[in-house]
């Protein structure tokens, strides 16, 4: 983290909710930048890579989705987004684009406060947990890189994975060649929006299977769940 202390970025176009939101999170002892938009987040982002964005789905101009897209590449940023919207499709989109997290506004600033650094403390023992026993683990032709969230088929490019995506995979190394039913890998995403995650879980593990590729070893096990089939190294 930054210093120490991590940088959060607040990124909405509504000036008043902006400033609450600011000062709230700087009373409670986070340092805090903010911006209007895209264009203007990119010109914070360059002087300083934030830790965590907070940032508004439906903004004039690029919206909060196509941002996601953008600043959800390895070793990027951590992503909670928030919407006016509040609805299921626009939270599961946002979660499968990358969102660490999603809140529905107008937000409590305490709670937000809360999934802030919730978020931080799973990156944090992410990264722990990478320098303890390795950044990579492989399984038969493909390897995990945990610090940069990739993929990577012996044959193919690296492919990043999204939150879910990553939570996922991980949940599968750690148990390999057993069944997972559909609440142990819900449960493995815990700290998303657990509810939203639930409906999720089946187009995240599709989508992972795309981005494995070909021979993918995940298999479906009709009416309990799911097993990855390979042993795993560096555990």
């Amino acid at each position: 983290m930054s210093g120490g202390n991590p940088l959060i970025l607040v990124v909405d176009d509504d000036g008043d909710l902006r400033t609450l939101i600011t000062d709230f999170l700087r009373t409670n002892g986070l340092r805090v930048e903010s911006a209007a938009d895209g264009a203007e987040m990119d010109a914070r982002i360059a002087a300083e890579r934030p830790d965590l964005i907070v940032l508004d789905l439906m903004m004039p101009g690029e919206d909060g989705l196509s941002i996601l897209r953008r600043v959800r590449k390895p070793g990027g940023p951590a992503v909670i987004m928030l919407s006016a919207m509040g609805e299921d499709t626009d939270r599961i989109i946002g979660l499968e684009v990358g969102a660490d997290d999603y809140l529905p506004k107008p937000c409590n600033p305490r709670e937000l406060l809360a999934r802030i650094r919730a978020v931080l403390r799973r990156r944090g023992e992410e990264a722990a947990a990478a320098g303890t026993s390795g950044a990579v683990r492989r399984f038969g032709a493909w390897t995990l890189d945990i610090v940069q969230r990739e993929v990577r088929r012996l044959d193919a490019p690296a492919a990043p994975l999204t939150d879910a995506e990553f939570r996922v995979l991980a949940a599968f190394l750690d148990r390999p060649q057993r069944v997972l039913s559909r609440d142990q890998l819900i449960e493995a995403g815990k700290g998303v929006d657990s509810d939203v995650f639930d409906r999720a879980i089946d187009v995240t593990i599709s989508r992972l299977r795309k981005k494995l590729g070909p021979d993918d070893p995940i298999r479906t096990i009709r009416n309990e769940g799911y097993m990855f089939t390979l042993k795993v190294e560096g555990e």
